[in-house]
């Protein structure tokens, strides 16, 4: 058997022949066409951080800015302040009044059905109670008020309609809820918002005061002042909103029987976390008294000043601190590191890309200098090689492996030995030959 080559076909021929004459590798110039697989990679990743970008504060950040549908919280508030003594009515000797009475409100929010995606239902038990007295004698008002409100905007929605209940063995009323109670809506601008009060039934604007902090947290300050509301008139169903009793029991003259309507008047103080609508802080000073005219207080039943206790406030600091974070985090940081981590994308796959498809051309000069020296000439590989002296075609079909190495017995070989330089190697005697 003798050793042939297969030759190559004329368009690998010609192929070799321009990347000769261009002065590059064949498969430098079979490969220059082909677009970097990494840049391409960085300009996908780029247009896709962009996107997402441009995405994440409108989509993920409106998942984020609602009502949670598993609030649960617990606010206490603390103080002090003027209390009538009921019983003291029923004496026929006039009210008695006890001063500085230790006082607590407690509220107890939970979730409740219905709520969804779009609303959440809450309800709140609050009661009031004196300190100073244990059991059903201390207890001084008490109720559960049910709403379901907008999750975003913390506004009321017209079904299911709200309902209050303030007496234990009766059921609970329908009332419209027409303002903000327990939470404020996402980020809270400084202006006037209608807020629900409880006791008389109805809103009454909620102002805007001042910006200031609380435990060095950012808050609103909102101030919102109330009646006197005839409670009456706003609660009927309640019979000791009006009273009928002896002029002696109301500690009046005479013993004519005289009436009078229960009032209502408040101020009311609330500080919220902008960013989160998260009420933070909030006090009261609830007035009521009995009274023939609204402008004339007659006997006093409450008089005080009550403020959330420093575990409520420190609490709601919290929750507003996380809930503030978290929307800074998925609407502002993160949205700018995926901008700046796709532009800085693009730029690398971009620049890749360009250096990828320089032309062959552009090239040439650097491949003709870093092959001379090393077999080649400026216009490509040499024409005579030792391969294509001894017939295994040119020196470029040598590099690439394209020719065959064996062929049959009626191919005639057309190598050319007559130059071949072949040195006889010395004969070296074996061990054998020493022994012949």
């Amino acid at each position: 058997m003798v050793v042939g080559y297969r030759q190559p076909s004329g368009e690998r021929r010609a192929n070799l022949r321009v990347a000769t004459i261009q002065g590059e590798h064949p498969k430098m110039a079979e490969r220059s066409g082909r677009p970097n697989p990494v840049a391409l990679a960085l300009i996908g990743l780029g247009a896709l951080l962009l996107v997402a970008a441009l995405l994440i504060p409108t989509y993920t950040l409106g998942r984020l800015e609602k009502i949670p549908l598993d609030l649960e919280t617990t606010t206490v508030s603390t103080g002090e302040g003027r209390v009538l003594d009921a019983a003291s009515l029923t004496t026929g000797t006039g009210p008695a009044f006890t001063e500085n009475v230790p006082l607590i409100s407690q509220r107890f929010l939970t979730v409740e059905e219905p709520s969804n995606g779009d609303v959440v239902t809450l309800q709140a038990g609050s009661t009031l109670r004196r300190t100073d007295r244990q059991g059903d004698s201390g207890l001084l008002t008490a109720s559960v008020d049910r709403v379901t409100v907008d999750r975003h905007t913390s506004m009321p929605v017209e079904d299911p309609v709200g309902t209050i209940q303030v007496v234990a063995d009766q059921p609970a009323e329908e009332v419209p809820h027409t303002g903000l109670q327990y939470k404020f809506p996402f980020n809270v601008e400084q202006t006037s918002y209608p807020f629900f009060d409880l006791l008389a039934r109805e809103s009454f604007p909620l102002d805007f005061v001042e910006e200031t902090e609380i435990n060095g947290l950012p808050v609103y300050h909102f101030r919102q002042e109330i009646g006197p509301v005839d409670l009456a008139q706003a609660v009927p169903s309640v019979t000791a909103n009006s009273l009928e009793l002896p002029a002696a029991a109301w500690g009046l003259e005479g013993d004519a029987p005289v009436r009078m309507d229960r009032f209502y008047s408040n101020v009311r103080e609330i500080w919220v976390e902008p960013r989160s609508g998260t009420i933070v802080r909030g006090q009261e000073q609830p007035y009521q008294y009995y009274a023939r005219d609204a402008a004339t207080p007659d006997v006093d039943v409450l008089r005080a000043t009550i403020a959330f206790d420093e575990n409520t406030v420190e609490r709601h600091v919290q929750i507003a601190s996380d809930a503030k974070n978290l929307i800074s985090l998925v609407g502002r940081t993160v949205p700018i590191i995926a901008a700046i981590l796709g532009v800085l994308s693009l730029i690398g796959g971009i620049f890749l890309l360009l250096r990828s498809g320089r032309t062959p051309k552009e090239e040439a000069p650097q491949a003709a200098a870093a092959t001379e020296g090393y077999g080649f000439g400026r216009s490509g590989y040499e024409d005579e090689t030792v391969a294509g002296r001894h017939g295994y075609g040119s020196n470029a079909e040598y590099e690439s492996g394209d020719f065959d190495y064996t062929r049959s017995d009626d191919q005639p070989s057309t190598a050319d030995y007559s130059d071949d330089l072949t040195e006889e190697i010395p004969r070296t005697r074996l061990r054998g030959d020493q022994q012949d």
